[in-house]
């Protein structure tokens, strides 16, 4: 079995973000709170490099960048203006959540298959049927 404790920081952090995302200041136009958003990343993983990596060459490492990092940055822009817009206009933390989090896991599983060649098992596709099933259920 993997390690499990970076998918419990993942599940911890998406927790927090999603109380942060639907505590936004309302009156506060969502770019400018990206903005203190990203910076406060960036600050954080800059701390964390040099932590890390004691007398690593950040610079070095950027000579490194391919295409993913760069399209990274922007689809997290989209995930972050995504949720700030869906609370603003009344979802409900629960069902957004789990909404997105449903079909991104469908979706998922084809990415897997054609990108990565990942097996799409009969076991797979049935959670798939119950993964749209609890939509189903949650929507009423």
């Amino acid at each position: 079995m993997p390690t499990i404790w970076p998918i419990a920081l993942v599940i911890c952090s998406n927790i927090v973000y999603q109380i942060c995302a639907k505590s936004a200041p309302a009156d506060m136009h969502p770019m400018a709170s990206l903005t203190v958003t990203y910076l406060v990343g960036a600050v954080c993983s800059l701390l964390l490099y040099f932590m890390m990596e004691r007398g690593g060459s950040i610079l070095r490492e950027y000579t490194k960048l391919n295409w993913a990092p760069l399209v990274l940055g922007l689809v997290i822009v989209g995930l972050e203006v995504g949720f700030l817009y869906a609370y603003r206009l009344g979802w409900e933390v629960s069902r957004a959540s789990i909404v997105q989090s449903a079909f991104l896991s469908v979706a998922l599983l084809f990415v897997g298959k054609l990108l990565y060649g990942e097996p799409l098992t009969l076991r797979k596709l049935l959670g798939v049927g119950i993964c749209l099933a609890g939509l189903w259920v949650i929507s009423g």
